[in-house]
């Protein structure tokens, strides 16, 4: 099996779809298509099972995939660090990350590319709640990983990496709290704790105005800290959505996150200054998307009502 027919079906494993795997890869449909039959004949087994709907790695094209992927993988580093020998990547990169479990993300493929790129310095931090544009406009930052939408003229919106359900976060004694989970209509019946220094669309989606239904959510206090968010609500001052996985890093007594039933999931994506598309920078986002696509999801299942205090 030649390296571009392997490439295709780790890609068409992962995507489960002709079209995406093509679009992916810059061929055609056909040429997929082509590929894991030429690989069905010579391993004497079908790989996938096909049909109008959807597509399925069988047991013998999973175990595979999981041979393949490592080894695959190895590959990827040897020539992505050959290259950057020829090209001469080096010099520093400062990267920003939103919250702890992108800030893991992050952490994970800097320790990659530092493997591949010894000659490049990364210098990692945690961007702030409030302006988190502002240090990749002075040039303190080259990379962020955070919650979208972005939408600025300036700012390159690179990959969407992942994505989180929401939950509501609500004092301990409030009714809320005992629910298995909330909807976007329960927002009309408690102050929304808000934040200040984001673009107004941000929090236009994020803390809305108006229930799907159009009723208004009264507005609590606001703030440009995310432990003042975690106090305030524990003080019972107002409620505040975030992403589910909170839960997991952010436990308090005082606090439970309740799952919405109904809200879209939070997305997180890659963030760097229009000014700044260098050899380094394009080769540490590749490795971002690679090690985000290699690392496994931790789950949420414990973010519901309990406040994750042992109770």
């Amino acid at each position: 099996m030649e390296l571009r027919e392997i490439e295709i079906f780790l890609a068409l494993a992962e995507e489960l779809h002709f079209g995406r795997t093509a679009d992916r890869l810059h061929v055609t449909p056909a040429r997929v298509s082509q590929a894991i039959k030429k690989q069905e004949r010579v391993i004497g087994a079908e790989l996938f099972k096909r049909t109008s709907r959807n597509v399925q790695l069988t047991p013998i094209g999973a175990q595979l995939r999981d041979g393949l992927a490592v080894g695959y993988q190895h590959i990827q580093e040897a020539l992505a660090a050959a290259s950057a020998a020829g090209r001469g990547i080096n010099g520093e990169l400062h990267i920003g990350y939103a919250t702890a479990w992108c800030g893991n993300l992050i952490v994970a493929a800097a320790d990659t590319f530092r493997a591949r790129h010894p000659d490049c310095r990364i210098h990692i931090y945690e961007s702030p709640l409030l302006e988190p544009l502002g240090p990749m406009r002075d040039g303190s930052r080259d990379l962020q990983l955070i919650e979208l939408p972005i939408d600025e003229p300036d700012i390159v919106n690179g990959p969407v990496l992942f994505t989180e359900p929401r939950a509501l976060i609500v004092p301990a004694d409030h009714p809320f709290a005992e629910r298995e989970t909330v909807s976007l209509e329960d927002l009309a019946e408690a102050p929304l704790i808000t934040i200040t220094g984001q673009p107004q669309y941000f929090l236009d989606l994020h803390y809305p105005h108006r229930t799907p239904q159009g009723r208004p959510i009264p507005r609590g206090p606001s703030t440009t800290a995310w432990q003042e968010v975690l106090t305030m609500v524990g003080a019972g001052k107002g409620v505040s959505p975030t992403s589910a996985r909170a839960a997991h890093y952010y436990s308090r007594p005082d606090i439970v996150y309740v799952p919405f039933s109904d809200a879209p999931p939070v997305e997180y994506g890659l963030l760097w200054p229009a000014a700044a598309n260098t050899p380094r920078l394009r080769a540490f986002v590749r490795t971002v998307v690679e090690t985000a696509a290699l690392q496994v999801t931790a789950p949420t299942k414990s973010a519901g009502r309990r406040s994750l205090t042992g109770e």
